[in-house]
């Protein structure tokens, strides 16, 4: 009998963005990403290479404006996806932690997928000094935290060095998607939801 590949499609229409694709967990880190925003394009690739997700997106925002809104509302769509693709996360590990080293940068992300939003961001203030390709490290500190919020997760992401903004993010990223990738994984020991409560929403 044929695995089931949990996964969630994707949309979202507003006055300032149109966000369309779909995401499966059980994956093999394909990709087809255009968000409009360039440096958001290439950190979506790697979180999903690395965490082994299948992953297309294609938004269209109101760029002309600042790119606040598409970041926001992608974060918001991906982060609704992976909540509704675990559903009722039964089987799954819920934990998942790594540190992930870029070059002179390195991070750290740990996450719980237990049913209750909380987010952490521990960065020095001399990391992501200037912006990378016109992505400053406080828009991905914003999209971290909208999609912890929406997925109902705690993430915790812990920078312990560097000062290139693009390798502080890309650590960080990368590091996402590996812990992601173990906390959703099935446990063959795990009969129920992972949770002495017996119920993660």
């Amino acid at each position: 009998m044929a695995k089931k590949m949990r996964g969630a499609n994707i949309k979202r229409k507003t006055t300032e963005t149109d966000i369309s694709g779909k995401l499966v967990i059980d994956g093999a880190g394909k990709t087809a990403i255009d968000t409009g925003i360039g440096f958001l394009n290439h950190m979506l690739t790697l979180f999903a290479f690395h965490g082994l997700f299948d992953l297309t997106l294609k938004a269209k925002g109101d760029l002309k404006v600042d790119m606040h809104h598409t970041n926001e509302d992608v974060a918001i769509c991906l982060g609704k996806a992976f909540k509704a693709a675990l559903g009722d996360c039964k089987g799954i590990k819920r934990y998942g932690s790594r540190e992930v080293p870029m070059d002179l940068a390195a991070a750290k992300v740990m996450i719980d997928i237990g049913g209750r939003y909380a987010f952490v961001w521990k960065v020095p203030p001399y990391s992501g000094t200037s912006a990378a390709e016109g992505y400053a490290i406080d828009d991905g500190k914003d999209f971290l935290d909208t999609f912890a919020k929406n997925a109902n997760i705690n993430l915790h992401a812990e920078v312990y060095s560097g000062r290139d903004t693009h390798h502080v993010l890309e650590a960080i990223f990368k590091a996402l998607g590996i812990a992601l990738d173990e906390a959703t994984q099935i446990d063959a020991r795990r009969k129920g939801v992972p949770s002495t409560k017996g119920t993660i929403d």
